[in-house]
């Protein structure tokens, strides 16, 4: 029986291509690691945490309307070493968090950081 693998990447598609890689870059750390044009005109970047192999895409096809990200929809969810120290550096950087930092029933710390469009992004500082 042929069955999935492996998870290679998620899309977001965005309406400010640049902004948005820039947040992925500077807030939050990651590494762009492709950037082509789709046979259907797309505009892609590929970003990846250093711990990570699965990929984010960030896709910009104004063909397609305008991006409107519904509250609570979806969010990715990342690793931080210490979510203080983070909450820091962004602050340093202009961000702020959108919600905790909460700690949950198995010890960990996790918050919420807004990202330019509007995805939720989730900041976990895992139990030590």
């Amino acid at each position: 029986m042929s069955h999935v693998t492996k998870l290679l990447h998620t899309r977001y598609r965005v309406n400010d291509l640049e902004t948005t890689v820039g947040f992925y870059r500077d807030v939050l750390g990651l590494q762009e690691v492709s950037r082509h044009k789709s046979p259907r005109g797309s505009e892609l970047v590929f970003m990846k945490a250093s711990g990570s192999d699965e990929l984010i895409e960030l896709c910009h096809f104004p063909k397609s309307g305008n991006v409107q990200v519904q509250p609570d929809l979806t969010h990715l969810a990342f690793e931080v070493d210490d979510l203080d120290a983070f909450v820091r550096e962004i602050g340093k950087k202009g961000w702020k968090l959108s919600d905790g930092p909460t700690k949950s029933s198995s010890g960990s710390i996790f918050a919420f950081i807004d990202a330019p469009e509007g995805y939720e992004i989730e900041l976990i500082e895992k139990k030590r």
